[in-house]
C-alpha cells in the first residue's frame, strides 16, 4: 500500500507540472517562429543597404588616394574621408576592445550558456594579448551568473525579454555608442560572442567581429571600380545628398542591422532549444503518467482480487488446503 500512495502522489505531481510544460513548450514554440521570421526581413534589408554601399564609394571625394587604397581593401578605417595623422602617443597605445556575450535571461535550455561561456574562455586565451585592454559586457541574467561563477566581472549587464524578441533599438542604441568610440579613437574592436542559430535544437558557439564593419571584398570589389571601368552599370546612380553623410548612415543602419540579426540568430537558438526541452520534458511526462496509473490499476486488481479470495474463502466456497 505504501508503494501506490507514493505512486498516485508522483501522478498528482505530473499531472499538476504537465500544464506549465505545455505553456513553456508553446510559448518557445511562437518565440522561435517569430525569430526566424524576422531575421528573413532584417537580413534582407542588410542585403540591401551593402549593394549601395558601393555606389556611394564611387562618389565620396578621393583625398590622397584614399579612396583607390579603400577600393582595393574595403576594409572600413576611422572617417577615411580625414587625412590627419595619429600622433607616435596614440600609435603605440594598447589595442581596448570591448567583448559583448549574448546569453538568456532564464534557464530551462540546456548548456547554452554554459556553452558560449566556454566560446568566451576560448576566444581570450587564443587572441588576447598582454597590453590588450579588454571591456567586457553580457545581455542575459543566466549568462551573466555563469561568467560570474567563472570570475568574469561584466562592465555592463543587460537583461533580455523573457517572452518576446529582442527589440531593434537595443541594436541601435549599443552600435551607435561603439561607432562613436570607435572614430573617436577610444575603442578598436567590438567582438560579439553568440549562439548561432543551426536548426531546430542546434546551435553553433561563434565569435564575430562587429566593429569595424566588415564586408566580402568579392560581393563588392567590382561595383565600387572607378567610373571609367567598363563593367560600371549604365545610367549611373544619382545621389541627392551628400555622399559622406549617406555613407556614415549607411555605415550605422548596416552596422545596427547586423547586431539586431545577431540578436534574433541567439533568441531562436534559444527558443528553439528550449521548445526541444520541454517536448521531450512533455513526452517523458505523458510516458510517466502511463507508467504510473497502470502501477496503481495492477495494486487495484490485486486488491480487489484478494478481497474476492477471502470472501470466498470465508463462505466456504473454496476448499481449505
Amino acid at each position: 500500500m505504501e508503494e501506490v500512495e507514493r505512486a498516485r502522489e508522483r501522478l498528482e505531481n505530473i499531472r499538476s507540472v504537465k500544464p506549465i510544460l505545455n505553456g513553456l513548450r508553446t510559448i518557445s514554440l511562437g518565440a522561435w517562429q517569430a525569430a526566424l521570421k524576422r531575421r528573413g526581413s532584417v537580413q534582407s534589408y542588410a542585403e540591401q543597404l551593402k549593394a549601395m554601399l558601393p555606389a556611394v564609394i564611387a562618389h565620396l571625394p578621393d583625398e590622397d588616394g584614399v579612396l583607390d587604397r579603400f577600393r582595393k581593401r574595403f576594409s572600413r578605417p576611422r572617417r577615411f574621408w580625414d587625412r590627419r595623422e595619429e600622433d607616435e602617443e596614440q600609435k603605440a597605445r594598447p589595442a581596448h576592445s570591448e567583448v559583448l556575450v549574448v546569453g538568456s535571461e532564464r534557464g530551462l535550455c540546456g548548456r547554452f550558456n554554459v556553452a558560449v561561456a566556454d566560446k568566451l574562455d576560448h576566444h581570450l586565451r587564443q587572441s588576447l594579448e598582454d597590453t590588450d585592454q579588454v571591456s567586457l559586457r553580457v545581455l542575459g541574467s543566466r549568462a551573466g551568473r555563469v561568467l560570474r561563477r567563472r570570475g568574469y566581472e561584466p562592465t555592463s549587464a543587460g537583461t533580455l525579454a523573457v517572452t518576446t524578441l529582442p527589440p531593434l533599438s537595443l541594436a541601435f542604441d549599443l552600435s551607435g555608442e561603439w561607432l562613436s568610440s570607435y572614430e573617436r579613437h577610444a575603442l578598436d574592436t567590438v567582438i560579439i560572442v553568440f549562439n548561432d542559430y543551426r536548426g531546430t535544437g542546434n546551435y553553433e558557439p561563434t565569435v564575430t567581429q562587429l566593429v569595424p564593419p566588415r564586408f566580402n571584398v568579392d560581393d563588392v570589389h567590382s561595383a565600387a571600380r572607378p567610373s571609367g571601368s567598363a563593367s560600371t552599370s549604365w545610367p549611373p546612380p544619382i545621389l541627392d545628398t551628400d555622399p559622406k553623410s549617406l555613407y556614415a548612415t549607411i555605415i550605422k543602419q548596416w552596422t545596427a542591422v547586423k547586431l539586431y540579426s545577431i540578436l534574433l540568430d541567439s533568441s531562436a537558438a534559444e527558443h528553439s532549444t528550449r521548445f526541444q526541452l520541454m517536448e521531450s520534458a512533455t513526452q517523458n511526462a505523458d510516458q510517466l503518467v502511463e507508467d504510473l496509473t497502470l502501477v496503481i490499476q495492477t495494486a487495484r486488481r490485486q486488491a480487489i482480487t484478494q478481497e474476492m479470495a477471502e470472501l470466498a474463502a470465508g463462505a466456504g466456497l473454496l476448499r481449505k488446503e
